[in-house]
């Protein structure tokens, strides 16, 4: 039942090419950045992984984070609401010349598409959308007299997620608005990976405090000081 993991490198070593990673985070609230760099580094070492599909609410901001993952050449595909940020450079470059693939998902939808992939259900219909762009090819029906886009759930085969408390059975806590996307990411993913400021024994957490269930979640690393991405970027860090 131990999930705790000596180091970041560690955690995210058999991370393979070609696969799908949904990274927690709206904005630099909850964004889990020492795995992402730690992703990074290992990119920049061996070559890998690449070809990567991204599942975020956003395509990164500046040089850091998911931008970084972008700039390396990892990502060949970005699953997201907000393309473009404060400093989209990453990857509107790479949009524009035709070296990465987009697929936009209103906010609501993404939430939704991802829940649904935790819990089982393939497909559900929303309003959102119909009559635009974004519903082409996407069955449609009416349901009391308002017409409804069919979506599909979304999985993935890993998920990278910050918590802010973990024990070592892989109980989560989130702090505040951190908390966003990742336990919904931790349920749709095949492979949960998880970076928390503290790691307690089990039973320090109280039970009603626990967001994400340890059943959800594969690897733990603490991480006591991470940093913030929006801090990152004031740095001007790269």
């Amino acid at each position: 039942m131990g999930k705790i993991i000596a180091d970041l490198d560690s955690a995210v070593a058999d991370i393979a090419d070609g696969v799908s990673v949904m990274i927690g985070g709206f904005g630099g609230a909850g964004a889990p950045i020492e795995l992402i760099h730690a992703l990074v580094e290992r990119y920049g070492r061996t070559g890998s992984p690449g070809a990567l599909t991204v599942i975020n609410n956003n395509a990164g901001n500046g040089a850091i984070g998911i931008a970084a993952m972008i700039d390396a050449g990892m990502v060949a595909k970005m699953v997201c609401s907000f393309p473009r940020s404060s400093d989209p450079r990453a990857f509107t470059e790479r949009y524009l010349a035709g070296r990465i693939a987009l697929e936009l998902v209103p906010q609501g939808t993404l939430a939704e598409r991802i829940r649904a992939g935790g819990a089982g259900i393939p497909a559900f219909y929303t309003p959102t959308s119909f009559g635009t762009q974004l519903a082409e090819g996407k069955p449609v029906a009416e349901f009391e007299g308002r017409m409804y886009v069919q979506e599909r759930w979304l999985k993935a085969d890993v998920a990278l997620i910050k918590a802010e408390l973990a024990d070592r059975k892989g109980n989560l806590t989130y702090r505040k608005a951190a908390r966003n996307f990742s336990p919904l990411m931790a349920m749709a993913a095949e492979t949960t990976i998880v970076q928390a400021s503290r790691v307690v024994e089990p039973g320090a957490i109280d039970p009603e405090h626990v967001v994400t269930p340890g059943i959800f979640v594969n690897r733990v690393v603490e991480v006591p000081d991470p940093r913030q991405e929006e801090a990152l970027l004031r740095e001007g860090s790269r």
